[in-house]
């Protein structure tokens, strides 16, 4: 207990934090205040293994329940943690196991096709019935988007979509290719509201079934062609392409692959829009515990590791604009629901389960809200005249479809 005592009180510099012990003894840590919780550890195995890998071992600890929240709950916990993460993450020893880990990010997001399966399957096959309990009735499994006005989950998933097809300057008529379309409700919206013809593509089993029953109890057959396909292996051309969520899943290793399949499947007057989670400042590493239990092969990339490779294979980057805080204002209205049928979902899945996604909900939430994760939606064409000169397109399509 001695180096765990020593590395929590070095770590609470804000708020409060209580750790109740294995022998029941209460220590506590902070300077007092809000954010505040209480934790009881069950295990002495913890004291060690806290303090060899925090991040991890806490999550594996609250999953298994031999960390068990109770003042305040796990997201009052994790408020704590968030609220003094740089001063856990500073010091030498964590510095110096974050520079041995860099060498292996290349490993870790590798990707193949095969490897690039298996990860969906992974995380996105785990029940429809599942996602059906949290997200809104579209199923948008992405960061929505909160203007002014917007109360609810649902108006602001179809903000999102409308504001991301107004970047896409649709023609009636024209084709466009959904990258990582999950259950179709961005192929459908774009097919039904501008007339445009989209095949939606997924490597996800689970999605791809309920995706094209939806397309046809819609009677968007002629317009929307779900297919359980990679990518890299859809042929073109297309005057759009949208990807909502899915670079994430892509890799360092396969970016220049990514631009380079993207920039061949447009037309030469076309362009795409990419939708993707980011991170401030320079290039880093996906989190253990998110790597090891819910998203194998991700990671949220650096816009300077993003635009270098945009470079590289000859695109022009014709906009590009930061959502902040909206990915968070997502997070929390998912954990709200996700709490409200815990009990269900509990019974479907399992308590280990439930406390494994509680988790994941909340420190990704936090990520957005107290550290350096946002959103970036980038716009590409191949031609530097493929769209107008000014951005007021953008806007007067949006209001015209709200």
């Amino acid at each position: 207990m001695k180096l765990l005592d020593a590395m929590m009180k070095r770590f609470v510099k804000v708020g409060q934090l209580t750790l109740i012990d294995a022998d029941g003894v209460p220590h506590v840590y902070g300077p007092g205040g809000v954010p505040s919780a209480t934790i009881r550890l069950t295990d002495k195995a913890l004291y060690k293994s806290l303090v060899l890998n925090p991040e991890l071992i806490a999550g594996e600890a609250y999953m298994d329940g031999r960390l068990i929240c109770e003042d305040g709950g796990i997201r009052g916990f994790l408020e704590v943690f968030a609220n003094n993460r740089d001063g856990l993450r500073k010091g030498p020893f964590r510095q110096a196991i974050k520079k041995a880990q860099k060498p292996f990010k290349r490993w870790q997001q590798r990707n193949s096709k095969a490897e690039s399966s298996k990860n969906i399957k992974a995380h996105y096959d785990l029940s429809n019935d599942l996602y059906r309990m949290f997200l809104d009735e579209d199923m948008q499994y992405s960061c929505a988007y909160w203007g002014e006005g917007i109360e609810t989950l649902e108006e602001a998933q179809l903000a999102k979509k409308r504001h991301i097809a107004a970047k896409l300057n649709l023609q009636a008529g024209q084709r466009v290719l959904d990258i990582g379309c999950g259950w179709g409700g961005m192929a459908m919206h774009l097919a039904k509201e501008h007339g445009v013809k989209v095949v939606g593509v997924t490597l996800s089993h689970d999605q791809h079934s309920l995706a094209v029953q939806r397309v046809k109890d819609a009677g968007l057959e002629d317009l929307v062609d779900i297919r359980l396909q990679d990518y890299r292996d859809v042929e073109g051309p297309f005057d759009r392409v949208v990807s909502v969520g899915m670079f994430e899943h892509v890799g360092i290793t396969n970016y220049r692959e990514y631009f380079g399949t993207i920039r061949d499947l447009l037309t030469d007057d076309g362009c795409a829009l990419i939708h993707s989670i980011g991170r401030k400042g320079g290039p880093g590493t996906t989190g253990k515990w998110i790597r090891r239990y819910i998203f194998p092969g991700g990671y949220s990339p650096a816009l300077s590791e993003t635009f270098a490779q945009i470079e590289k294979e000859g695109l022009w980057v014709t906009d590009c604009e930061i959502l902040r805080l909206h990915y968070a204002e997502t997070l929390l209205e998912w954990d709200h629901r996700f709490q409200a049928r815990r009990d269900e979902i509990e019974k479907m899945m399992g308590a280990e389960f439930v406390r494994m996604w509680e988790f994941y909900l909340v420190i990704s939430e936090f990520s957005f809200r107290y550290g350096k994760h946002m959103n970036f939606q980038i716009q590409l064409a191949k031609e530097v005249d493929s769209l107008p000169i000014t951005r007021d397109y953008m806007l007067d399509l949006e209001r015209e479809k709200a």
